[in-house]
């Protein structure tokens, strides 16, 4: 029987990434990453942060390679956590992010991140952050085994949580932060007595394997990416020179399944492109320099309008940090709510906001 009723429309998903401003970004970021960020804005409502928050628990190691890029004597950390912020900024605008569909926004413009992630810190074990596999990876390269990157989940955390996310894009190595998300929301949410947060589900990243010029998985902490808008003379070097390959002879067949240059050809390629470079290998009609200037094409071409759209918002710092500063307020305006009801269900007044 019809009641007159209609029913309501189902909430759309709500979506929330970070990416630390650790140094320029590179195509295992793009790959991994921020081409599935942007496909999302189309799926439900997107929430993406610059993590410099959590960039300072790196920062002293980004710093020191920029000093020596520029030949400084003395890294300086706080220009390097600018730059660096600014640049993922630069770089997710013109790669597509689009600011009216998705809240964009600096992490460090919504200060009740903080306050919930102490608050959740009372609530977290100690146990809990002991088994985080991230700490443990980092302490061993040498990064210092500071408070901030003990606890780094937690103020991961709150930054999922605070926004009242429904899905995390994450890839395979930050599901375990995730786990313990839900973890320490399940704990709060029995110590308020009723359902204060939901609970997220992860979304696995597109996997997709970037290796290095050296054919590791592409990496900051290796020395072997590409940035993502790299051109002229640099990118070429990185291409031409860089890419690792074997020492197969100049008209023997080459292996497509074991190259660097194939892997990274391939990610740009259509299906038909691949077969026919494929083929060229096995019949030895190809050496690695002439794929090399293959891949350089592929690179260029792909990101050229992006490159073009990159340099025009560099040349217009006022909009990039107009737009950060609207992200900031929209974000607030959600975080706000949020912590109202936190606050009301561990004893404290709701804050006033001027």
């Amino acid at each position: 029987m019809d009641t007159g009723t209609a029913p309501k429309p189902a909430r759309p998903k709500r979506f929330l990434s970070g990416v630390q401003p650790s140094g320029k970004l590179h195509l295992g970021n793009y790959f991994g990453a921020i081409k599935q960020h942007i496909e999302l804005q189309h799926e439900g409502d997107c929430f993406y942060f610059i993590a410099d928050y959590h960039a300072l628990t790196t920062v002293e190691d980004a710093a020191r390679r920029r000093a020596s890029e520029l030949n400084q004597k003395k890294p300086d950390r706080a220009a390097t956590l600018r730059e660096n912020t600014r640049d993922v900024a630069l770089d997710y605008l013109a790669l597509g992010l689009d600011p009216e569909k998705t809240v964009f926004y600096r992490q460090s413009d919504v200060p009740e991140v903080c306050e919930l992630a102490w608050i959740l810190s009372t609530v977290t074990n100690m146990g809990l952050l002991e088994r985080a596999v991230s700490y443990k990876e980092k302490v061993e390269k040498g990064i210092d085994a500071s408070v901030g990157l003990f606890t780094y989940p937690v103020l991961m955390a709150a930054d999922i949580l605070i926004v009242r996310s429904h899905v995390v894009p994450v890839g395979k190595d930050q599901v375990q932060h995730l786990e313990m998300t839900r973890d320490i929301a399940v704990k709060f949410n029995e110590a308020a007595g009723k359902p204060v947060f939901p609970l997220p589900t992860p979304r696995l990243d597109k996997e997709s394997k970037v290796p290095g010029t050296d054919g590791q998985k592409m990496s900051k902490s290796y020395g072997n990416t590409i940035e993502i808008f790299a051109e002229g003379k640099p990118l070429e070097k990185k291409i031409l020179k860089e890419i690792v390959t074997s020492s197969t002879p100049l008209g023997q067949p080459l292996d497509p399944d074991t190259c660097n240059v194939f892997a990274l050809y391939s990610l740009f390629a259509s299906d038909q492109e691949k077969a026919d470079l494929a083929a060229d290998y096995r019949s030895g009609k190809i050496g690695y320099g002439t794929s090399k200037k293959l891949l350089l094409e592929k690179i260029t071409a792909y990101f050229e309008a992006a490159r073009q759209k990159r340099k025009e918002l560099a040349a217009n710092p006022d909009y990039v940090e107009e737009v950060l500063r609207r992200g900031a307020q929209r974000a607030r305006a959600e975080v706000q709510q949020t912590m109202s009801l936190v606050r009301e269900a561990v004893g404290m007044k709701p804050q006033t906001v001027g």
